[in-house]
């Protein structure tokens, strides 16, 4: 992996949040039938009640991950990095910097929640330590609900 730095968002960053969340989901379009949720979001709201942390190499926008602190876990309401990059460790990358987030929170667990067909996805959650923990009806699939112990 390339030289890299993160940086949390500002509201100037929102067409770069919305392009990357766009093509970073896009490929899972023909997938399930739909835009996925993350390209309909409402990222100028999301701005005010959430953390980002956007991932550069250089000065490119490569990645974020979008988290919310609760009581008793981080939520993890969005992992996304560019399809040129994907592959590549990013992700893993991005959900470890959430678990540095909890840790210094005092949170012991992190939850998310994610669409049965992204299979890429799930496997990568898996593969890192999380477990499918509900499974839910959703337009026309699946939802898994996720989490890991810290």
């Amino acid at each position: 992996m390339a030289l890299h730095n993160y940086r949390a968002a500002v509201p100037a960053d929102l067409s770069a949040i919305r392009d990357l969340v766009g093509s970073a989901y896009g490929r899972w379009v023909p997938v399930i039938g739909r835009e996925p949720l993350p390209m309909l979001a409402d990222y100028e709201a999301a701005l005010q009640h959430h953390d980002f942390d956007l991932l550069f190499d250089g000065d490119t926008l490569i990645g974020l991950i979008e988290t919310a602190l609760h009581p008793d876990h981080l939520w993890i309401e969005n992992v996304a990095v560019d399809p040129s990059r994907q592959g590549q460790g990013w992700g893993s990358h991005l959900l470890q910097r959430a678990e540095t987030r909890a840790r210094a929170a005092g949170r012991t667990e992190l939850r998310l929640l994610t669409n049965a067909a992204f299979d890429s996805n799930v496997a990568l959650y898996q593969k890192l330590g999380y477990r499918i923990t509900r499974r839910e009806p959703f337009m026309g699939g699946t939802t898994l609900y996720l989490g890991k112990a810290l």
